[in-house]
């Protein structure tokens, strides 16, 4: 180690002051949501699928003065799969959190890059949590707002860390605002209207029992098509796309997800989530009775969701499908009872033209911008 503060994640003990580090450096951030602590934990379980084809080493960093506390952690890790795709040794630092102090961010990040060494990677990239299909990216533009479900928020000296160690940008991208008081231009309506005279069918994704489970089979194969050639993504497998449907069953919208169809085959779809961060933050990262009492009654007040993806194939494009789908989320988002005022669209590359260009003929703003960084080692 490089610093005797330093050591790894051993025992169940090491995990808990691990798990507890967040709550130490957030403190009273009203901007912070915490994470659900047992879905941190679970992936360190033996039974997380990406130890079928990677592995990882945990680091904790102990307070000087009173070391039964933690403050940071950082993760490396080896995807394989990553590796295979890019052709080249790339290992990941994530799960990283640290007080603000730059000695202590310099050991953890010394420790993580010295253990990717030891493995024989050659380039370090993060923040990313094993996969880009987990938590990843650091915030470095728009403060000011808490993060919508399923993105993140790091306080703004996280970047200044890496950068002060060497680490450069690798690539930055968008969440993009979308105040849901303006309507929609009418070509989207009129994209619509051309879709479904090509004979282009929609309808919202079924939300119980087998149509569930079908829809998810199909949108893990479509997702597999439509986004094969993201940046430093690796594929995931049926069964870890499944699990983490199931876990969202019960907080999807079906009017803020539709589905495009041809020949009863899906062909794109408008991935929206309501944000559950609103009654997340009431939890404090704990789903016991309490918690989920807490998550129930502050369901309530959601007033805003998250448009996490929109793809369709390729030679659908020309028949108005991506506008299309835009079109019917953004209805649905606004139909009569429904309590979204506004949605952000994203995360969106900051190199996906295409997406940036729909998005904000859409009438989207910047108003995040987040970054990985990547290191030779």
């Amino acid at each position: 180690m490089t610093n005797d503060k330093i050591r790894t994640v051993a025992t169940p003990a090491d995990q808990n002051l691990f798990l507890d580090v967040p709550a130490r450096v957030y403190g009273n951030d009203p901007n912070w949501i915490s994470p659900l602590r047992s879905d941190v934990a679970k992936q360190f379980a033996p039974d997380n699928p990406f130890f079928g084809y990677g592995k990882l080493q945990q680091f904790i960093a102990l307070d000087s003065s009173h070391p039964s506390q933690a403050v940071g952690r950082i993760v490396a890790a080896v995807n394989q799969r990553l590796i295979e795709r890019e052709g080249k040794t790339v290992g990941l630092i994530g799960f990283f959190e640290c007080v603000q102090d730059c000695a202590i961010a310099q050991s953890l990040l010394n420790a993580a890059c010295q253990w990717l060494r030891e493995q024989g990677m050659t380039v370090a990239r993060g923040p990313i949590d094993l996969s880009t299909h987990n938590n990843c990216l650091f915030l470095v533009d728009g403060f000011d707002t808490p993060p919508m479900v399923m993105m993140p928020y790091n306080p703004p000296y996280y970047p200044e860390f890496l950068e002060k160690e060497g680490w450069q940008k690798a690539k930055d991208t968008y969440a993009y605002d979308f105040p849901l008081d303006k309507p929609l231009s009418d070509k989207f309506k009129k994209a619509y209207q051309i879709a479904c005279k090509s004979g282009i069918t929609f309808r919202p994704i079924r939300t119980k029992g087998q149509g569930f489970e079908q829809d998810c089979i199909s949108l893990y194969h479509l997702f597999n098509r439509a986004f094969a050639n993201n940046w430093s993504s690796a594929p995931r497998t049926e069964a870890e796309f499944l699990e983490e449907a199931k876990s969202l069953q019960t907080l999807v919208d079906p009017d803020v997800f539709p589905i495009a169809e041809d020949k009863g085959e899906m062909i794109g779809f408008f991935m929206g989530l309501p944000d559950y961060n609103i009654p997340l933050k009431h939890v404090n990262g704990k789903l016991n009775w309490l918690g989920i009492l807490k998550f129930l009654w502050y369901r309530r007040q959601i007033y805003q969701g998250r448009v996490i993806a929109i793809a369709s194939l390729p030679e659908y494009r020309r028949k108005m499908v991506p506008l299309a789908l835009i079109y019917l989320g953004m209805q649905g988002g606004i139909k009569k009872g429904k309590p979204y005022k506004r949605a952000e669209l994203g995360w969106v590359w900051e190199d996906n033209f295409p997406s940036r260009k729909l998005i904000e003929a859409s009438g989207g703003t910047i108003y995040k911008t987040y970054r990985i960084y990547e290191k030779t080692l």
